[in-house]
């Protein structure tokens, strides 16, 4: 894995912290970066007990050794790595692997031909690709709720991709794909999730500013955000 050193390093540093904000009863909100932000969240959660992880992205970033001759980037197997898959100065920290159970994920917005949805389902992780959300995006939060309120879980993160989006509406992303979804449809999907009792925070990563020079995508993901919160 590309800096698994420097990952590691800063995963415990950034568990530290929303561990932190988690003490003092604070819905944590983590801005920025790439889909390996997850690990941090996901650590600091596993420390406090049995958590749940719902992956919204318009990819499954299921890649691993045994799927793929390609691997190296964390941001493309961030859902495999904190469901314990992948090398251990990662995946292991602090002897806590996995940080999610497959049991306890959800993963929302993958595409139709998604090149590892197959392993996703064959763990056992519930799928709701792109085109079902779109359809009823109040339907998919409700599934994903009665997935992960479940008593045994203590609560669970939400993870969001903001490539999830269709590339009409938001291109600035590395991975920029078509069949996504709208904002409106994001903003019905988010808002049940972020008003659940047992959410305990959302990381939002992929947005490329260099990407928006005018700043015309930045304020549309802005709306969609806080009207999310409402």
């Amino acid at each position: 894995m590309f800096n698994a050193v420097g990952m590691a390093s800063y995963t415990v540093k950034l568990a530290d912290r929303v561990g932190r904000l988690l003490d003092e009863d604070k819905f944590v909100v983590l801005l920025g970066g790439e889909c390996s932000n997850l690990l941090g969240p996901a650590l600091a959660l596993k420390r406090r007990g049995r958590y749940g992880v719902v992956y919204l992205d318009g990819h499954s970033d299921f890649r691993t050794v045994d799927n793929s001759p390609y691997v190296g980037a964390a941001g493309g197997e961030a859902l495999a790595l904190v469901t314990g898959r992948g090398q251990a100065d990662l995946t292991d920290l602090e002897q806590l692997r996995p940080y999610v159970k497959d049991t306890d994920a959800a993963l929302l917005g993958i595409r139709e031909d998604d090149e590892y949805v197959g392993d996703v389902e064959k763990a056992g992780i519930p799928v709701w690709p792109a085109r079902t959300i779109a359809a009823d995006p109040a339907q998919a939060a409700a599934q994903t709720l009665e997935h992960l309120e479940r008593d045994e879980l203590d609560g669970f993160w939400v993870h969001l991709d903001v490539d999830i989006l269709d590339a009409e509406v938001m291109p600035a992303v590395d991975s920029p794909d078509p069949g996504g979804i709208d904002h409106a449809q994001l903003r019905a999907l988010l808002q049940p999730l972020l008003a659940s009792a047992k959410c305990a925070g959302i990381d939002i990563g992929i947005f490329d500013p260099d990407l928006d020079p005018d700043g015309v995508y930045a304020a549309e993901l802005t709306d969609t955000l806080v009207a999310s919160f409402s």
